[in-house]
C-alpha cells in the first residue's frame, strides 16, 4: 500500500469456473478494524440483494463519518482530560515490568522481526462452560477468567509475578460509531501482579477490578501513551508488552444470499506483531489462534504452551478457591513422564571424555540453540563457544596453566557460565568464592 497516494482497498474477483468465484479484499489497517470488516460484510451483502433484485443500490445515510469522531476525540481528548487519563495511567504502570522474560526456542534478535505461524486451539465445551459459570458466579466476563489464566501461565513460563498483557478495545463507546468502517480499535495494557499464596478466585477479583478499571480509561491511544511513559526503548521488543490476548465479540454476519452458496476462507498468516497473541472467538465453545514470532519460537513449543494454557485454565476454574502455586499446568501424561519416565535416566558417556569437549560437540550439533538464559540476556551454544573461546585465550595469556586454580567470584549470569567454561578450556580448575 502507498498510503500517501491510495487506494488503501484493493478487490479482487477470480472466476474459477462457470459456478464458482472467490472475492478477495485486502484492506490496510489504517482505514479498518476487525467491526469494520463485520460492518463492510454487512454492506455488501445489502448492496448484492438490492442489485441483484433490480433495485437501486443504496446504503441508508450515517449519522456521522470516521473524521467526525477524529475531531470529536482530538477536541476532548486535551488539557485537564488527557492530563487526568495520563495521570491513571502512570499510577496504574508505575513500577511495571516492560519486558517479559520467557524461554525462546532461539536467541532473541537484536531487532524485533514480525516473521510469524499460527497454530490453532480449542476449549473443549466443558471447559468453555465452566468458564462461563465461573465468571457468572464472580461477577466478572469470561474474558477475565481467561485473562487471569493467561497472567499466571505466562507467571509460570517467564518466572515473574509482575505480568503485562495487551489487549484491543473496540473503543467504540458511541452508538453512532457503530455503523462506521475506520480504524477506531485502541490497545490497552492490562497488568496483574502474581501472588502464589493468594486463591485464584482474588487473582480473578483483582484483574476484574483492573480490567474496568483500565476500560474507563480507554481513550488514551497506545501511541500516545508509549510516547508519554517514555519507557525505556529495546528495539528487540515491542513497548510496554510482548504478548496479547482477545476475544473477539465484533457482530459477525452470516452471509445468506439468494441463489449463492458461500464460504468463508481462511487466511494465510505469515507475520507476527508481538511474541506470541492469542486470540479467541467466543460462541458455545472457545475457539481460536496462537499467532507467535517463528524467530523465537518453534510450533512444539507452542503447541507444548497451549496445552499448558489448557490444563491450567481448568484447575482453575475447577477449583477457584486454591492457592495458585498449587494448580498444575501439566497433564496427566506430563507428570507421569515426570515422575517416572525421567527417574533414574542415565546417559552414556566417554570416560575420558572432558566437560568441554562435551560442550563443543553439543555447539557443533546445535549452534543456534539458545544454551544459556539470564534476565533479558541470552546466548546461543555458538555465542557461548565463542565467548568462552577468547576469555580461554585471555587466562592463558595471563598465565594460566593446566592444573592452575582459578577463583571465580561472581554473580548468577552469563558471564558467570562463560567464565566457569573458559576455565576448564584453559585447562585449569574454578575455586568459586561466595561474596
Amino acid at each position: 500500500f502507498d498510503l500517501a497516494r491510495g487506494p488503501v482497498v484493493r478487490t479482487s474477483l477470480l472466476r474459477l469456473d462457470e459456478t464458482q468465484h472467490q472475492l478477495l479484499v485486502t484492506v490496510h489497517h489504517i482505514a479498518s478494524d476487525g467491526w469494520s470488516i463485520a460492518v463492510m460484510v454487512r454492506e455488501l451483502a445489502a448492496l448484492y440483494r438490492q442489485f441483484s433484485g433490480g433495485e437501486a443500490a443504496q446504503l441508508a445515510p450515517l449519522p456521522i463519518q470516521y473524521a467526525d469522531f477524529s475531531v470529536w476525540q482530538r477536541q476532548w481528548l486535551q488539557g485537564d482530560v488527557l492530563a487526568e487519563e495520563l495521570a491513571w495511567w502512570r499510577q496504574q504502570l508505575s513500577g511495571a515490568s516492560t519486558s517479559l522474560d520467557l524461554p525462546t526456542d532461539r536467541p532473541r534478535p537484536a531487532a524485533q522481526t514480525y516473521r510469524g505461524a499460527v497454530l490453532p486451539i480449542d476449549l473443549t465445551r466443558e471447559l468453555s462452560q465452566a468458564v462461563k459459570a465461573l465468571a457468572q458466579r464472580e461477577g466478572a466476563t469470561p474474558f477475565m477468567v481467561l485473562l487471569a489464566s493467561f497472567q499466571l501461565l505466562l507467571s509460570r513460563y517467564s518466572g515473574q509475578d509482575d505480568i503485562s498483557v495487551g489487549s484491543p478495545v473496540a473503543n467504540r463507546n458511541r452508538a453512532e460509531t457503530e455503523g462506521l468502517i475506520g480504524f477506531f480499535v485502541n490497545t490497552l495494557v492490562l497488568r496483574a501482579r502474581i501472588n502464589g499464596s493468594q486463591s485464584f478466585r482474588e487473582l480473578l477479583s483483582q484483574v476484574r477490578l483492573s480490567t474496568l478499571a483500565a476500560y474507563e480509561h480507554q481513550d488514551v491511544p497506545f501511541e500516545k501513551l508509549v510516547e508519554e511513559l517514555q519507557p525505556q526503548r529495546d528495539l528487540s521488543r515491542s513497548p510496554l508488552f510482548q504478548v496479547s490476548l482477545t476475544l473477539q465479540n465484533a457482530p459477525e454476519e452470516a452471509l445468506a444470499l439468494a441463489g449463492l452458496e458461500l464460504t468463508a476462507l481462511p487466511a494465510d498468516i505469515n507475520t507476527s506483531k508481538f511474541d506470541f497473541s492469542l486470540l479467541f472467538t467466543e460462541a458455545e465453545q472457545f475457539s481460536g489462534i496462537i499467532n507467535y514470532n517463528t524467530d523465537l519460537f518453534d510450533a512444539e513449543s507452542m503447541q507444548g504452551l497451549l496445552r499448558h494454557f489448557s490444563v491450567l485454565l481448568e484447575a482453575a476454574v475447577s477449583q477457584p478457591e486454591q492457592s495458585l502455586s498449587a494448580l498444575s499446568l501439566l497433564s496427566a501424561p506430563e507428570k507421569q513422564q515426570v515422575l517416572t519416565g525421567w527417574t533414574g535416566t542415565t546417559s552414556a558417556y566417554p570416560r575420558d571424555a572432558s566437560i568441554h569437549s562435551l560442550f563443543a560437540q553439543q555447539a557443533a550439533r546445535s549452534p543456534d540453540a539458545v544454551a544459556v538464559v539470564s534476565g533479558e540476556e541470552s546466548l546461543s551454544y555458538a555465542q557461548l563457544d565463542s565467548r568462552s573461546n577468547q576469555l580461554a585465550h585471555y587466562l592463558r595469556s595471563l598465565g594460566v596453566l593446566p592444573g592452575s586454580r582459578v577463583a571465580v567470584r561472581l554473580d548468577r549470569s552469563a558471564d558467570l557460565i562463560v567464565s566457569l567454561l573458559a576455565i576448564l578450556k584453559a585447562g585449569a580448575a574454578y575455586v568459586p568464592l561466595d561474596k
